[in-house]
């Protein structure tokens, strides 16, 4: 099968529920939906699976200069084209926790408006069943073409009634003051609603209401507010609404460079990740979803506890399988095709400190003492406190023999620090707290004496290693060392200029050193990282500088991937990514500190 001719990655836009979400590019064709949550199949999946796999498409004959933006505070997405003699508008969205109505899980509303003149549009609705791209059974039912999966059933309606025929073009018409008003909607082993495309259109006016009303309860006013404001809204859009599970990122294998096989499934919940979305929900006056996360990670981690996955499904279940498709030819060529992710079965150790730091962080935000919680923190303390002399995997999943890396040290340093920080105010037996405060100076220790390199003044990326670690970029927030000392500012420094990808670019770690074959770009967390420790370390001037370069790199309605090509500035990796957002929130933060104080 041969890729189709795609737009670039950081060409589309999400919309989603809170339980799945789509990509839609600027030239208005949905190439990626998965339902009826973010991990199942696609039904449109042209993105990764070429035009077999099904996409839902509005082309305006003859199209000139597009403009795209989301609604303030919202996810309501418009895009306008320009014709010779016309200017069409698509509003689009997926309705979201609308009280008082009978509504199927899903509602998905597009809805074409012209000023000027009427407007050609050709529309191609062509739902498959996954990446394989196998045809649903379609039949018609009160004005709507329905199409089975399974258990799975997907209703199209529009407003006026147009004869759409699965996987055939189809030319309309749009006239001024007479808009055409698509609605999709789906339901998953429960009656299917047939929603009126006019109501629809309605629904996601209310859904716009709803998300101004949840931005507003947001507490930053530091800089760059807008791009601040549209990152917690698409972190929010990355969260399980029913469990509280924030996945990676909506889609899976988009290349880490173009054409290469470094494709990765993203549509699960990583607790490092999540944890540090979290902490950004929780800087910010968002408390529910930090509480729901909590909660979620307490029923996941249950028949496991004190030992934590690195990946769960969002309904909490462990992620262990990867198999790839073979039929799927991949975004531009880049194969293979990965569903499920084999980091699930790795020893990570630096989890376990992401998750310890949310629960401190909790607690510094005026959380209420919760037994649950704390009964499940002082058990990860005891097992980091036995287990942090084991070799892992580290924050980037190399997928190698096993080594002491030295960001993965120092988280575990964080949790036994953060642990005895906070049993200082809850019943705690005093061998207990003795042996955690023991193991945690026992593992500062360790990580200044093996992690360190005296030559260059930086802390390596592992023991005995020569290369360097952007992960360690956290070093200025975890009070292992003075923000101020010789050995935090020798380790930015040597990270800037050992790991610079160029501008304000850095690679995660030196290309080619993780046991993967192929290149990959510049990974954008970690340039936020950068801003942030700059903060920290009093560098104001320069962090502001690097802040406002990475920020302009977003694509135009202000979303990132998880990394850039430093040549084309083209973004890569699944798209957009949860990490990416959050760390940029986290470099906001320290900026708005940093010039306060």
């Amino acid at each position: 099968m041969e890729a189709p001719d795609l737009p670039p990655i950081g060409d589309y836009a999400l919309i989603g529920d809170g339980r799945t979400a789509a990509l839609s590019s600027a030239q208005g064709s949905i190439d990626w939906l998965c339902l009826p949550r973010f991990d199942s199949d696609p039904i449109f999946g042209r993105l990764v699976g070429g035009d077999r796999a099904g996409r839902f498409s509005l082309d305006v004959d003859g199209r000139t200069h597009v403009t795209r933006r989301y609604r303030e505070s919202s996810t309501v997405l418009e895009t306008r084209w320009r014709t010779r003699r016309a200017e069409v508008r698509l509003t689009e969205g997926m309705v979201l926790k609308v009280t008082g109505h009978l509504l199927p899980q899903v509602v998905l509303v597009r809805r074409l408006e012209s000023e000027g003149a009427p407007a050609l549009v050709r529309v191609v609705y062509d739902p498959r069943s996954g990446l394989n791209g196998d045809r649903l059974r379609n039949e018609r039912r009160s004005r709507a073409l329905v199409s089975l999966r399974g258990t799975t059933a997907i209703a199209l309606r529009s407003t006026p009634e147009l004869p759409v025929v699965p996987g055939e073009a189809l030319a309309f018409d749009v006239q001024p003051g007479r808009p055409v008003t698509f609605v999709m909607s789906m339901s998953d082993r429960q009656p299917l609603v047939f929603v009126e495309p006019d109501h629809a259109f309605g629904l996601l006016d209310e859904t716009d209401k709803w998300w101004r009303h949840w931005t507003s309860r947001i507490t930053y006013r530091g800089p760059v507010l807008d791009q601040v404001v549209r990152s917690l809204i698409t972190l929010r859009l990355l969260t399980y609404a029913p469990s509280g599970a924030p996945v990676a990122a909506p889609t899976t294998s988009l290349p880490e460079r173009i054409g290469g096989g470094r494709n990765w499934d993203y549509r699960f919940a990583w607790p490092r990740d999540a944890s540090i979305g979290v902490t950004a929900f929780l800087t910010n006056g968002l408390d529910d979803e930090a509480e729901s996360f909590l909660h979620w990670l307490l029923q996941a981690s249950r028949l496991t506890r004190p030992r934590l996955h690195v990946v769960y499904s969002v309904d909490g279940k462990p992620q262990r399988g990867e198999h790839e498709v073979p039929a799927a030819p991949g975004y531009r060529g880049s194969r293979p095709v990965r569903i499920g992710n084999s980091a699930g079965r790795q020893h990570q150790l630096d989890v376990y400190g992401w998750v310890v730091d949310t629960a401190w962080n909790r607690l510094q935000h005026g959380g209420k003492p919760n037994p649950a919680i704390w009964s499940a923190v002082r058990s990860t303390a005891d097992w980091i406190a036995k287990n942090w002399r084991q070799p892992d995997a580290g924050i980037w999943e190399v997928r190698e023999r096993p080594a002491h890396y030295v960001h993965s040290k120092l988280m575990a340093w964080l949790a036994l620090d953060r642990v005895s920080r906070i049993a200082r105010s809850r019943r705690t037996r005093p061998s207990r707290l003795e042996r955690w405060v023991a193991e945690r100076d026992a593992l500062a220790a360790d990580i200044r004496a093996r992690g360190f390199d005296e030559r260059r003044g930086a802390y390596v990326r592992s023991y005995g290693a020569d290369e360097l670690d952007a992960a360690v970029l956290i070093l200025p927030t975890l009070e292992f060392d003075p923000p101020e000392s010789p050995r935090v500012k020798g380790t930015i420094d040597a990270i800037r200029r050992e790991l610079s990808a160029g501008g304000p670019l850095l690679y995660r770690y030196p290309p080619g050193s993780d046991g993967v074959e192929g290149g990959e770009g510049a990974f954008l967390p970690c340039s936020f990282w950068l801003v942030q420790a700059l903060a920290r370390t009093g560098r104001v001037d320069d962090a502001v500088s690097l802040f406002d370069e990475l920020c302009k790199r977003s694509n135009v309605v202000g979303l990132f991937g998880e990394e850039m090509d430093p040549s084309t500035g083209e973004h890569l990796g699944n798209f957009p990514q949860a990490l990416t957002h959050a760390a940029l929130i986290q470099a906001a933060l320290a900026l708005q500190a940093a010039t306060a104080d």
